[in-house]
């Protein structure tokens, strides 16, 4: 800097310019001062595209089901409280303010508002791209686990493309269609016990290459081979509740997210987790039940959260699709018993937040409607 601060006193002072050289020393300074900013602004949030994409849905979570399952634990602490972007999202879908969670989720897979029960269609009734089926087509390695069956509205609207959710034998077949590496849910029924063919979708699942399991809620499968797609049917028709015995989606989520990882190193992976059954709790106004739903939702946050921590690589969004069952928690609430009313028995229109983490996770910040996590998501991979 003192040389180039010479320069400008020579050019300046020796041809008789009416400037100082404190005043050339300023000038200096400045201009430095201003190169300095420069190179920062060019370097400093310049941010890596994450390799791997981790979609987290708790159905039917509002800020009530959070607030209750954060103040009946012992010390007031919640899993949410770890990511360091928070936003909030309007969940409307395309005819009417209360979403159902084939319209919900299809926003989230799509990027596209729609009618409720349709499943991976627009308005119009047209097939539209999904975040997996794109993470697919690139190479990634993908994954679902949730604690519903895998033809549930929610896991059924990034795979499949049916006019309504009902349609679960046709929404199998997509599932089978589409190879997804990791599978754990229940439904089997629709895979076997099919009313509308004599398919035994199962048997086709084996002949592609999947590893199959089947009903084992008190044991988890040991997975010993990454080479294999793998597909757990944890039920014949839904999984039953925590309240019932149900533990496997925090451990069957880290154990996918290894064995996803382990699949495609190079391309990185897509992953959606479920914690379905909040909503049904919210459907049945069960506060005990809620809680333990949602301890087993946070419960499996915590461990992806870990695993994203560690890897760096990993971009992870967590929101619901919805809130259900209008949930507050009342006056003569304390720290040892919480006075949780409901307003409804089914879904409700009001805003639900959004969480991330890693690379990518600026984006998700703010307020803004459901179907912009799809094009946040294709803005932090570097998709379009």
């Amino acid at each position: 800097m003192y040389i180039v601060y010479r320069i400008f006193v020579h050019l300046f002072v020796k041809n008789s310019f009416a400037l100082n050289q404190f005043t050339l020393f300023l000038i200096v300074l400045c201009i430095f001062s201003f190169i300095g900013l420069s190179m920062r602004s060019s370097t400093d949030g310049v941010e890596h595209a994450p390799k791997n994409v981790i979609f987290m849905v708790g159905d039917g979570m509002g800020l009530g089901q959070i607030t209750a399952s954060m103040y009946a634990r012992k010390d007031h602490s919640s899993v949410f409280e770890r990511f360091p972007v928070t936003g909030m999202i309007a969940t409307h879908s395309g005819k009417h303010l209360v979403t159902d969670s084939g319209a919900g989720a299809t926003a989230f897979a799509c990027g596209c508002k729609t009618y409720n029960g349709a499943i991976g269609v627009d308005m119009k009734k047209r097939p539209c791209p999904t975040l997996l089926e794109m993470a697919d087509s690139l190479g990634m390695a993908t994954g679902i686990v949730v604690s519903s069956s895998l033809t549930h509205a929610t896991p059924a609207s990034f795979y499949a493309h049916v006019g309504q959710r009902g349609e679960t034998e046709d929404i199998a077949v997509w599932m089978v269609r589409q190879h997804i590496d990791f599978l754990v849910g229940g439904g089997l029924k629709n895979f076997i016990q099919r009313k509308k063919d004599n398919r035994n979708l199962v048997q086709e699942m084996k002949k592609a290459g999947y590893q199959m399991f089947f009903n084992q809620h008190d044991s988890l499968p040991v997975i010993t081979n990454t080479e294999q797609p793998f597909c757990w049917f944890t039920a014949i028709d839904e999984p039953v509740s925590v309240k019932n015995g149900r533990m496997y989606l925090p451990e069957m989520a880290e154990k996918g997210v290894f064995f996803l990882q382990q699949r495609q190193r190079e391309k990185g992976f897509f992953m959606l987790i479920e914690g379905s059954q909040i909503d049904w709790t919210g459907h049945a106004n069960d506060k005990e039940g809620l809680v333990l739903e949602m301890s087993d939702f946070e419960t499996t946050v915590s461990k992806v959260l870990d695993f994203a921590q560690k890897d760096g690589n990993t971009l992870v969004i967590i929101t619901a699709d919805h809130e259900t069952g209008g949930m507050g928690i009342l006056q003569g609430s304390n720290q040892d018993t919480l006075e949780i009313k409901y307003t409804t028995k089914s879904h409700t229109g009001t805003m639900v937040p959004v969480f991330a983490y890693g690379p990518g996770s600026k984006y998700f910040n703010g307020m803004y409607q459901n179907t912009d996590i799809f094009y946040r998501i294709n803005k932090a991979m570097n998709w379009q």
